[in-house]
C-alpha cells in the first residue's frame, strides 16, 4: 500500500445502527465538516458489535474510532477536539 493509499482510508469509524437519531445526526455533522468516515452497522454486522464492546465496553451508540481514540455518544466538541488534535479538519 502506497503512502496515497494509506491516507485516503478513512480514520474514523462510527458504530451505529439504522434506529439511532444521534447516529444519524453526526453522521450528517461529519459529512458537513468535510471528514470521510467510515460506518459500522450494529444491526446489519454481528462483528461491528463485538468491535463496539470491545473498545468502549459498552452496547450503545454511536461510538466513534478516530484514529484510536473512542468517543462514546455524539459528543461535538470531544468529536472537533480529537479531529483538530488529528489533523482530520479540513
Amino acid at each position: 500500500m502506497t503512502n496515497t493509499q494509506a491516507q485516503a482510508l478513512p480514520l474514523v469509524t462510527i458504530y451505529s445502527a439504522p434506529w439511532c437519531a444521534f447516529c444519524k445526526t453526526e453522521k450528517q455533522y461529519l459529512e458537513h465538516l468535510g471528514v470521510a468516515f467510515t460506518v459500522r452497522d450494529i444491526e446489519e454486522d454481528s462483528g461491528a458489535m463485538e468491535e463496539l464492546v470491545e473498545k468502549s465496553n459498552q452496547q450503545s451508540v454511536p461510538v466513534t474510532d478516530i484514529d484510536g481514540v473512542i468517543i462514546k455518544g455524539f459528543d461535538r466538541a470531544k468529536i472537533d477536539a480529537t479531529l483538530r488534535d488529528k489533523g482530520l479538519l479540513k
